[in-house]
């Protein structure tokens, strides 16, 4: 008999103890108002143990919660960021369309002064080659261009057509070497021909030496040769020089149009008689 217990003394005590707890587990049934002595002392006992899980279950439910909370920032910084090019490519558009507007209005502003009809138009191409300076505009002969017609822009003169396909036409800019207007000196009348130099300026040449002509004089077509009406504005002097021989002084306009960022212009519906 004490061989047995000696064999089977583990279980024995096991099954002890577990005896134990349930008669205290039964009398502590009678009082559910007030912990035995054995709750409590089960309760002190565990607590540190139930802190501890308490804390790291705390612990990865915020780090868990703090995630989803990441992972929900990061998906709205996306969505703003999406907002914000959206509302910078309208306002880009818009501020391009109020550009483009003011530029259209100061064209039908020189349109409605203008006596002989006229056709607005688009740069569509530019050829800056070392023998010619040209713009490309969407209007042909469909729109009842032809050769030799003036062009010019809400600032001033930008040039003459010199081919005119179905669709679009090519201007030769007054900047051109092969251009020339026939001008006056706005302030003192005094003539010449205004020649392109290339470089983006001009000269007024076969202006005489005696004629009255001063940086900061605006010159402008005097209508003789019939292509250009007279009064259209083309630049502002920025040099005059007297050479101590020859009848003629030297003379560069600056043009009141700056090709470079010449977008719309209109072409008077004239030609040369």
């Amino acid at each position: 008999m004490l061989e047995l217990i000696r064999k089977y003394r583990f279980h024995l005590l096991t099954g002890a103890a577990l005896l134990a707890a349930l008669a205290f587990y039964s009398l502590s049934l009678r009082d559910r108002e007030h912990a035995s002595g054995f709750e409590r002392m089960v309760i002190d006992l565990f607590a540190p143990v139930h802190n501890v899980g308490a804390g790291v279950s705390g612990f990865f439910s915020g780090v868990w919660n703090d995630y989803i909370d990441l992972v929900d920032v990061r998906a709205e910084n996306k969505q703003l960021r999406e907002s914000v090019k959206t509302l910078n490519s309208r306002l880009i558009e818009n501020r391009e369309a109020i550009h483009e507007n003011m530029r259209l209005r100061q064209l039908l502003d020189l349109k409605a002064i203008q006596r002989a009809p006229s056709v607005a138009a688009m740069v569509i191409g530019e050829d800056s080659s070392p023998w010619f300076k040209t713009l490309v505009i969407n209007r042909g002969a469909v729109d009842g261009l032809q050769e030799g017609m003036p062009v010019v822009a809400a600032n001033g003169v930008v040039g003459q057509v010199i081919k005119v396909a179905a669709g679009s036409s090519r201007v030769l800019l007054l900047t051109d070497t092969a251009s020339g207007i026939a001008s006056v000196v706005q302030r003192s009348r005094a003539r010449g021909v205004v020649k392109g130099k290339g470089g983006g300026l001009c000269f007024l040449e076969f202006s005489l030496r005696e004629e009255d002509v001063k940086v900061g004089d605006m010159v402008v077509t005097s209508g003789i040769g019939g292509i250009f009406p007279k009064g259209l504005v083309i630049g502002e002097v920025t040099m005059v020089r007297k050479g101590e021989y020859g009848i003629f002084q030297t003379i560069s306009v600056r043009p009141a149009v700056n090709m470079a960022r010449l977008e719309e212009v209109l072409v008077l519906l004239q030609k040369a008689p």
